[in-house]
């Protein structure tokens, strides 16, 4: 009878370079994406598509404005970006949390577990349904690109 086959040998541990690539690659395509929004201004007219929904019906979708509060963050004009896209901005500063959270528990070498409940995909949605109809009602004219 042969002998049993000896187990693979556990992977080596990565190290901490290794483990930094995804988030500060994660980072490097989020300010090149910057960068460049940043140097084409989406206020002048033919440098980035128009919002199909706006253009079909009038109706301001909850990224509207996007381009040009991203254009405003580059700049340093948060509150231009708050006028442009106030759920954007929220959007970047919960983006540099989650980041920097991910980053820190890679740099430590632990494991970084999300577990997301249910109902917060229910509330993030309705978060951005009443932010879209909000800004295209009279009174939430002020939510409006």
């Amino acid at each position: 009878m042969p002998a049993p086959a000896a187990p693979p040998p556990a992977p080596a541990p990565a190290t901490r370079a290794r483990r930094l690539i995804a988030p500060l690659g994660t980072l490097t395509g989020v300010v090149a994406a910057f960068t460049y929004v940043g140097l084409v201004d989406p206020n002048e007219s033919g440098h980035y598509p128009v919002c199909p929904l706006l253009s079909m019906t009038g109706l301001y979708c909850p990224g509207c404005g996007g381009l040009r509060s991203a254009h405003a963050v580059a700049h340093g004009d948060l509150a231009a970006a708050l006028g442009a896209n106030a759920l954007a901005v929220a959007g970047y500063a919960v983006f540099a949390v989650v980041w920097l959270v991910w980053l820190i528990h890679v740099a430590r070498g632990a494991r970084l577990r999300v577990s997301v409940p249910p109902f917060m995909g229910w509330a993030v949605g309705a978060v951005i349904l009443v932010f879209t109809v909000v800004r295209n009602v009279p009174f939430g004219s002020s939510f409006a690109p």
